[in-house]
């Protein structure tokens, strides 16, 4: 299970300990001229949530992760080409709101986070950012949002950003995290250089992928990107440089699971292009 979760989604059997993660798509959330379908994005959430704790309403969920005397900082991710969305948002926001959480105790930050009056005095966050390549790390998804609670977040790009997993230890950060959204709208799945950003390498995938444990989501969006780059290149074509963060959360930091055997995937909505 991952660190500071309230015990929630992990199915323990004889065997193993599974994360639950739930991949849900919406062949409308995003429009042919690429605007986000604000109504979509939240039914898409809804659905999500209560398949990960099995209820019948999304409120009921949140009420699970929240509590009203709560302060949540929700860590958003602004890169410009594709950011975390406003419709995500404010998706999460509402339903923070619907659990009892007052406005004024509710954060939504990315580079801001350090300094920012609700992220120092969190005591619950959720995570909410998209899935692309990264120059650095391979991938940027969820391990990698964390890393503007550092002041410094070049300590963490030793070996390909392999420390990654060691931000979730951080005091602002360590047992709050109750939610993990990985926006998978329209991807970027291929890149070359630092802030590299190519339409071409984008995706209409119309995705959502949530979970508690922000490894075995990482993991589910990695197994995503490895099979669009087959579909595209025709062959197999690792991503550079490997985005091993991911398994070192697992393997060195104990964040959660990186194994697919150890991930429960649900998966809603159209099949049609699901790739995994």
């Amino acid at each position: 299970m991952a660190i500071g979760l309230p015990a929630i989604a992990p199915e323990v059997t004889e065997e193993v300990t599974k994360s639950r993660v739930v991949l849900v798509r919406d062949k409308d959330a995003v429009a042919a001229d690429g605007k986000i379908n604000g109504e979509v994005v939240q039914r898409m959430l809804d659905q999500a949530v209560m398949a990960l704790f099995d209820k019948k309403d999304p409120v009921e969920c949140f009420k699970i992760l929240v509590k009203p005397d709560d302060i949540v900082g929700v860590k958003s991710n602004e890169w410009a080409p594709l950011p975390t969305t406003t419709q995500v948002e404010q998706a999460i926001k509402k339903r923070l709101m619907g659990a009892g959480v007052p406005e004024e105790n509710i954060g939504i930050a990315d580079r801001g986070v350090l300094g920012h009056p609700i992220f120092e005095k969190a005591t619950v966050l959720i995570n909410a950012r998209p899935m692309r390549t990264h120059a650095w790390s391979g991938v940027g998804s969820l391990i990698k949002n964390y890393i503007m609670f550092d002041p410094n977040p070049p300590n963490y790009h030793d070996n390909a950003c392999a420390p990654l997993g060691s931000l979730w230890e951080l005091p602002i950060v360590k047992g709050k995290t109750r939610l993990n959204v990985l926006v998978l709208f329209t991807p970027l799945f291929h890149g070359v250089g630092p802030h590299h950003f190519d339409k071409t390498y984008t995706w209409t995938y119309g995705g959502l992928a949530v979970g508690a444990d922000p490894v075995a989501v990482d993991s589910v969006g990695l197994r995503l990107f490895q099979a669009k780059r087959r579909e595209y290149f025709g062959e197999d074509k690792p991503i550079k440089p490997a985005a091993h963060h991911i398994a070192f959360a697992d393997t060195r930091y104990h964040l959660g699971n990186s194994d697919p055997a150890k991930i429960e995937l649900i998966k809603l909505g159209s099949e049609e292009g699901v790739l995994i």
